[in-house]
């Protein structure tokens, strides 16, 4: 692989995790609106709990921008600042709290998705330019936000969309 190439990718890789350490901050903004909004309990819950895990991801970021001697911070994350207003839309438009609790994690689910994304991504760029620890930290994530997902898909088909049809 030609110098420039490797320079370049590993540019990417520095503004892929800028946009994902912005969006991690995001998150933890949106994350205790979620909680305050929602009347179910068990949702509650999972947002209090991705508010703690949201908190060691955006660590594992930073460690890997001192790894590379880069600030991550500074940076906005726009895809992350649309989808959490689209949340924040969703939240002033139902107001019965079990459809707003379905809406809830309709929006949720779309920022997850997002991370998803973008963690897919940045693990890839690591394995290619042999930084197989960050790999590992950002499957990590990968993962947790895999985690989440699935724990609001099941509330969502378990309870939650029955409670919003009623």
């Amino acid at each position: 692989m030609p110098n420039s190439s490797k320079e370049s990718l590993q540019k990417l890789y520095i503004e892929q995790l800028k946009d994902l350490h912005s969006a991690e901050e995001q998150i933890l903004e949106a994350l205790p609106k979620l909680a305050k909004a929602t009347t179910h309990p068990e949702l509650k819950r999972a947002f209090q709990e991705h508010y703690q895990q949201t908190e060691q991801q955006k660590q594992r970021l930073e460690q890997i921008g001192n790894d590379l001697g880069e600030d991550l911070s500074g940076h906005t994350c726009k895809g992350m600042k649309g989808v959490i207003a689209e949340g924040a839309e969703i939240m002033k438009e139902f107001t019965d709290s079990d459809v707003l609790d379905a809406a809830l994690i309709s929006a949720a689910q779309r920022v997850e998705h997002y991370e998803m994304a973008g963690y897919g991504c940045a693990r890839t760029y690591a394995h290619m330019l042999g930084f197989g620890n960050h790999a590992d930290l950002l499957q990590r994530t990968l993962d947790e936000e895999s985690d989440a997902d699935e724990k609001l898909t099941g509330l969502a088909e378990l309870t939650i969309n029955f409670d919003a049809l009623k």
